[in-house]
């Protein structure tokens, strides 16, 4: 669902801890192509206000992901905290398809006013718990991210190790001997903070070459009772083979893959479009990362042209969205009529 208007007045009306997470797109504040929505001045994504109700209305746990541009996400996220947000961390796209900046055009030769882009920045959020972890999880049944459904995926073998839970620890400490946990490495490696485009993940795998991961049988231990001891750490450990993948260093990250034809997908009869529109996959990624289980409510107060939505509705997700923009809601209304039969079950 996408409703016409202004964010901060739309949320106004929306009752308090009614939605579960936030992905959004909010203008960067660069003046993109004179666009009205993208001016700095009195712009809502760096306005406390609109987050604070952002806030209001979301539960206790909830998280929230926000595209910020390179020289200006510092306004978004000093809005953010003002309003009450915890930063948790930035996750970082990369992109190959950025386009050159100007040259020679005031008559210095070799010089520009600006570098290519090549990344941006989705700033990671969350509303402060009540109470710790376990107790929001238990009143709200919202806590962390969803690790498991966004691993990389890869061709891999179980493991084991000590977990913090009990607690065991890098940099010296002791982990408790008798508690071990499993981490199922035929799911994948661990999500990491930096994402790539196609281009980008070709551009890094010519860099680094081909390469073969570590086996972690090989790491020099020494065996002191039922204790494996190595770089500091004590634990109990079970050894197991590694990964026992091989490719270019972009296996270690998730890569967003787009199709050319995505964006005006539904808008045969539609002379506009949306100057900003993110990759399908890539808007997925960042739904299942932060997607509550059970049947979670997703908001996104800068619709745009509803590629948020249209993500959420592939992978089965109630979402609402909210755009200013009345010609950006028609395209996005077109969007998702032409994605309303897409299957749910497609995988990342």
């Amino acid at each position: 669902m996408i409703i016409q208007g202004d964010c901060l007045e739309v949320m106004k009306k929306m009752a308090d801890c009614s939605v579960d997470f936030i992905v959004c797109d909010p203008p960067y504040m660069i003046n993109f192509m004179g666009k009205a929505f993208d001016k700095l001045k009195d712009n809502p994504a760096a306005d406390p206000k609109v987050w604070a109700e952002a806030l209001r209305i979301c539960k206790p746990g909830s998280m929230l992901a926000a595209f910020g541009g390179d020289r200006t996400h510092h306004h978004l996220m000093n809005a953010l905290e003002q309003a009450g947000w915890e930063i948790r961390t930035c996750i970082y796209w990369l992109f190959g398809s950025g386009l050159t900046k100007s040259h020679n055009h005031f008559g210095i030769e070799g010089y520009g006013t600006a570098l290519k882009p090549a990344a941006e920045i989705i700033v990671l959020c969350m509303k402060p718990l009540e109470g710790t972890y376990a107790q929001n999880v238990a009143k709200w049944g919202i806590g962390g991210i969803n690790i498991e459904s966004s691993r990389i995926s890869s061709t891999l073998e179980s493991r084991k190790r000590s977990p913090s839970s009990e607690f065991g620890q890098f940099s010296g400490w002791n982990a408790h001997k008798n508690v071990e946990s499993f981490y199922d490495a035929s799911k994948g490696r661990w999500p990491a903070s930096l994402l790539l485009d196609e281009q980008a993940a070709e551009m890094l795998d010519k860099q680094s070459n081909f390469s073969k991961s570590t086996d972690h049988r090989n790491f020099q231990q020494k065996q002191s009772g039922d204790i494996y001891q190595w770089s500091g750490y004590k634990a109990k450990y079970t050894r197991s083979g590694g990964y026992k993948d091989s490719g270019g260093a972009s296996r270690f990250f998730y890569c967003a893959k787009a199709s050319s034809s995505e964006r005006k997908a539904g808008l045969d009869n539609h002379n506009g479009w949306h100057p900003t529109v993110k990759p399908l996959s890539l808007m997925r990624y960042l739904i299942k990362l932060l997607a509550p289980p059970g049947s979670p409510t997703l908001l996104d107060p800068f619709a745009g042209s509803g590629s948020t939505l249209i993500a959420a509705k592939q992978l089965g997700i109630n979402a609402v969205g909210i755009e200013l923009n009345e010609e950006y809601c028609e395209i996005a209304r077109k969007r998702l009529e032409h994605w309303k039969e897409f299957d749910p079950e497609l995988p990342l």
